[in-house]
């Protein structure tokens, strides 16, 4: 079978592809402990309401139907489109209405069309990229383009915290937006760290963007204002020039696959266009089942009252676990500012993070190696190779059985170098 670039790229094993595999085969085998990837947590007040909404429209004959038997429109359910419009303007005054709203199966696909879109090759031969003004960054966007070399990552700043704490800073000083960049995009709260960048550097990011008339793509599948996984200050803000991403996923939909992209109208119609074409139609299921949450704002209470605190405790509780069986070597953990996740960094680590994440597969833990993280960095930065991506958000037991396991592991590795 000859393939073109586009199939070599998925032969040769997407990062988010061997990701998944893992997962898959872990969930598969049922012994493993699962923090590896982003699958949210079980919340039973969140489910019910869900549970509730759903068996209203089984009962509802028309509801039903439009349910599974009617093809929404490319960019989505207009009734929800409307109603979270509508939400918007009254939660944060945004000057929006549903010709901003498109509605994508997930927030995977939405980065897929978002970027190639904007980047990658030109009529005229040359190279449009994406910058990522702060690396890490989520392991999902590394092959999302159709032409490869299609992002450039910016190294941050490292602020260390106290004895065991640190925080990635955007270097604003190494940012220089060219005529080849298309696209600023940052996550918030960050995928892999948890970090939330501040009001003041999305302020900058969005004033360079507009200076240079390229968007700013901001990834709030964690975000403001739903699932609202943010444990800091952070205030949610949207302008033309501003691409927002959102998703139902983290909110306790993972399955149903909606994202929500917030763009001007021009956009929308290029990303709907987009949409038709790939996906015919965009599925209306959890649009259909967070409507009447959405237009009545409940979902930003329940995304407040329920969602967030429920991380935030899970979080403590794994830092607990962390800093009771970290001992006898170096580490540091980045501050969890929001999301489901802790970055462990252990300087001068004896073995790569890629050995580590193979030893602790073998003993039935699954995380993620920090090297994934790095799309479009320059090579040569040690630092990448000394990081871990866990996550908190399954049973707590399991949790703190796999930090034990990566503590066995790290001081295994140390004692084995000092021989």
């Amino acid at each position: 079978m000859r393939l073109s670039a586009f199939g070599e790229k998925f032969f040769s094993g997407a990062g988010i592809l061997s990701l998944m595999d893992d997962l898959g085969k872990a969930m598969a085998d049922g012994g493993s402990i699962m923090m590896g990837g982003g699958n949210p947590g079980h919340i039973r007040e969140i489910e019910e309401v869900l549970r509730q909404r759903l068996l209203e429209l089984a009962s509802d004959e028309q509801a039903l139907r439009k349910l599974i038997g009617v093809y929404e429109p490319p960019c989505g359910d207009r009734t929800f489109c409307c109603a979270l419009a509508d939400l918007l303007k009254r939660q944060y005054g945004w000057a929006i209405s549903e010709e901003n709203i498109c509605l994508t199966s997930g927030s995977q696909s939405a980065f897929f069309l978002l970027f190639n879109l904007l980047a990658g090759r030109t009529r005229e031969g040359g190279q449009q990229k994406i910058l990522l003004p702060l690396a890490p960054e989520y392991i999902g966007y590394a092959d999302l383009g159709i032409d490869s070399d299609l992002f450039l990552s910016i190294r941050p700043k490292i602020e260390e915290i106290g004895e065991r704490y640190f925080k990635y800073r955007v270097n604003f000083e190494k940012i220089v937006l060219g005529p080849d960049i298309a696209a600023i995009c940052v996550s918030r709260p960050t995928n892999p760290t948890g970090n939330v960048l501040t009001d003041a550097e999305m302020r900058k990011l969005s004033r360079l963007a507009k200076e240079h008339g390229i968007p700013l793509i901001i990834d709030s599948a964690y975000g403001l204002p739903f699932p609202a996984m943010i444990y800091t200050e952070a205030a949610p803000f949207w302008e033309p020039h501003l691409v927002l991403s959102m998703s139902l996923s983290k909110f306790g939909l993972p399955a149903a696959r909606t994202g929500i992209i917030i763009a001007d109208a021009p956009l929308i119609r290029l990303l709907s266009g987009a949409n038709a074409v790939i996906n015919l139609a965009s599925c209306g299921f959890g649009a259909m089942l967070t409507v009447d949450l959405v237009a009545s704002g409940e979902i930003i209470r329940l995304s407040n009252e329920v969602v967030k605190p429920f991380y935030e405790q899970k979080m403590k509780l794994a830092l607990a676990a962390v800093e009771e069986q970290f001992t006898g070597f170096p580490y540091r953990i980045h501050i969890p500012e929001g999301a489901m996740f802790l970055w462990l960094w252990f300087p001068d680590l004896p073995i790569s993070s890629r050995t580590l994440y193979e030893r602790l597969k073998q003993r039935g833990v699954v995380v993620v190696s920090g090297d994934s993280f790095f799309p479009g960095l320059a090579p040569g930065w040690q630092h990448i190779h000394e990081c871990l991506r866990i996550t908190y958000a399954q049973d707590e037991l399991q949790v703190r059985r796999g930090i034990g396991l990566i503590a066995e592991e790290v001081q295994a590795a140390w004692k084995a170098a000092q021989h």
